[in-house]
Formats: structure tokens, sequence, C-alpha cells
């Protein structure tokens, strides 16, 4: 294998931390995430509960339906972090080249590790084990020439998968996968490449990139470039923060804007706390919005002074999308909310105004 790129991807790791810090919750449904009464949204779901349907980012109340007798629990971030730390000391311990992708995924560049599939494949069950002795929890493993098909082999084989993808295996493996497994292939694109007669990665693969990027711009070149199993993007370790951000894609489009603003309070949430973790404050709140056509929209408002507080966070986020998004009848593939201009914080430093002094016209 020229290069060897692993994905690593905890196995519904907030409901699995939970399962295993209260044994009484093992082998039953549990739903990590809001209250149904305020509109929440499933942060994660156990395999137990996603038998019968559940998935993050569903409506906790949808979510409770299909699934009456499970056990939902608040969201415990900070003992997701200090886990996630922990995962990461492994990595760090094997490869200076870890790319984070949130708390319970990162792609690791392990080129030059192992010479042979065998040592590859052993490689790959070290990790999944130091894991496992370290934490209690379990986690998929993707190996493959790059970062696209890595991810993708992480799900093959889910939960505590171990999945391999060969330079000369690629095509064969491609021609399986069916169109909805690729990055920014949803529900309109999928009916878009459907007129064009594309109904499989075979299909998308023969078309011509001339047609593609006709039809879909340069949507169309991305696809057709990782159709054929192309993706040159290295593995990239932490940088300074120059903003931090969380953003969500829905399998399927979000049309009730209750239930998107539920989704943005998480991530607003979750964008806060990581501002904390690394004692940081920021100026400018963003939000994120791509349309069922993928027309992407961004909206952010400037502070007169910098904050770390959750709730001036979110009454900016949630006042940007209300005043400032036009989902223009469409419904939503994906939501985020970043915050940027980031400085260190100074608890002995507190605003001098209120909020709606802070901010920016």
């Amino acid at each position: 294998m020229s290069r060897i790129i692993a994905h690593v991807d905890m196995d519904a790791f907030y409901a699995s931390v939970e399962q295993r810090d209260h044994p009484e919750l093992k082998g039953k449904p549990v739903i990590v995430g809001g209250s149904a009464e305020q509109r929440g949204v499933v942060a994660a779901a156990s395999y137990e509960a996603r038998k019968f349907g559940v998935h993050s980012a569903m409506p906790t109340v949808r979510a409770m339906r299909l699934c009456p007798h499970a056990i939902r629990l608040p969201s415990h971030f900070a003992r997701y972090r200090e886990v996630s730390r922990q995962i990461r000391d492994i990595f760090n311990a094997l490869t200076p080249l870890v790319e984070p992708l949130s708390l319970d995924e990162a792609f690791l560049d392990l080129s030059g590790k192992a010479n042979t599939v065998k040592e590859v494949k052993a490689l790959a069950q070290s990790i999944k084990q130091q894991i496992l002795d370290t934490t209690q929890l379990t986690a998929s493993v993707g190996v493959a020439p790059n970062k696209f098909l890595a991810k993708i082999a992480s799900d093959q084989n889910k939960p505590d998968g171990l999945f391999i993808i060969r330079q000369n295996e690629i095509e064969a493996f491609l021609d399986e996968l069916p169109l909805k497994k690729l990055w920014g292939v949803g529900p309109a694109t999928r009916r878009r490449l459907e007129k064009m007669g594309i109904e499989t990665m075979a299909h998308l693969r023969q078309c011509s990139l001339a047609d593609l990027v006709k039809q879909l711009g340069s949507h169309g070149a991305h696809l057709w470039k990782i159709s054929q199993g192309q993706d040159d993007r290295e593995v990239t370790p932490d940088r300074p923060y120059k903003n931090i951000s969380r953003e969500t894609t829905f399998a399927e489009d979000l049309v009730d804007r209750d239930v998107m603003k539920a989704t943005l309070q998480e991530l607003c949430e979750s964008t806060i706390n990581n501002v904390r973790k690394h004692n940081l404050q920021g100026k400018t709140l963003h939000v994120k919005v791509r349309l069922g056509d993928f027309t992407t929209l961004t909206r952010n408002i400037t502070l007169s002074w910098p904050t770390q507080e959750n709730g001036v966070a979110w009454h900016t986020i949630e006042k940007l999308f209300d005043q400032k998004v036009d989902l223009q009848g469409q419904g939503v593939r994906l939501l985020g909310v970043g915050i940027s201009g980031l400085s260190d914080h100074n608890s002995g430093q507190l605003p001098l105004f209120p909020y709606e002094e802070m901010v920016g016209h």
C-alpha cells in the first residue's frame, strides 16, 4: 500500500460512554440528547436503540416514538472530552500525523509503519485493542490508501469493525457502494444523477467529467474524482486555532425549523465548550446552512467584546438564524456553528456592556 491512512471511529461514542459508566444501562436502548419537551435532538444512540430506526440528529420526540422504552440521558460533554483525550494519547504515541474530526473520530497517517497487508491488519487491531484496554470501549477502523476510502471503510463492519481496502481492490469495492455513501450525495443530488442515468458508483465513474461539471458544476468534478477512488488530501494534525466550529450533515433534509434551531443550539453548546476547554474566547459567531440543492449560506455577527459564554453565543446564533437565513422554501442538509476572532481568555476581564451592546452593527 502506497499510503496507509486509517480512520478510527468510536462506536456510538456518547451512548457507549454512558453505558460503560452506568453498567445497568448495558444491553438497553440509550438515547443521548435533548428532551422531547424542549424540541431536543438525538446526539447519539446506542446500537440497541438503532435497531428501532433511531439515529443521531433525529428529533428526540420522533426517536421516543420509534423506541418508547429507550432511556434518554442528557449530554455530558466534559466526560466525553476526557475519554477522547485518552484515545488521542494512544494515537499520538503511534504517529504525529493525527487529524481529529470530532471527539469520537480521527484520521491517522500510518505510512511507513507497516509493509504488508498482514502487518497493516495487526497494526489496526493493536489500535483497537489499546482503545479497549484503556477505555473499555470499542472502535471501528477503516484502512485504505486515502482519507475518502478509509472513512467509508470504517463504517463497513460496525460496531467493533475492521475493514481494509487495498489499492487493487478500490474499483471492485466502489462498484458495490451505494451512491448515498459518497460524501455530498444527498437525496436532491441523487435525483439529479438518476435523471442523467447514473444509479450506481460504476455508472458515476464511467460518466464523463465534462457532463458532470455541466450538470453539477465544481461539485460534479469532486464527485467524479472520488468515484475514481482519488483523494490526495493529507492527514493534517492540529494547527493553532483560527476558529472553532461544529457541523452536522443529515441523512434526510430537515424541514422543521424548530428542529433546525434545536440542532443549532446543540452545536453551539459543543462549540463553546470546546472554546472553554482551550481557555479561549471569540468575537465573531458564524452560522452555516447548506440547503437541499447544495447552496451554502454563511452568516456572521461580530460582537463588541469577545466571549466564551454559552448564553451570549446562543442568543447571537439564534438571532442570525431567525433574521438572516432565508431557506428559500428548501430543506436543510447541513447545519454548522462556528466562532472566530479567537484570543486567550482572561478570567479577570469581563464585558462592560449587556449583550445588546456587545453585538456589532
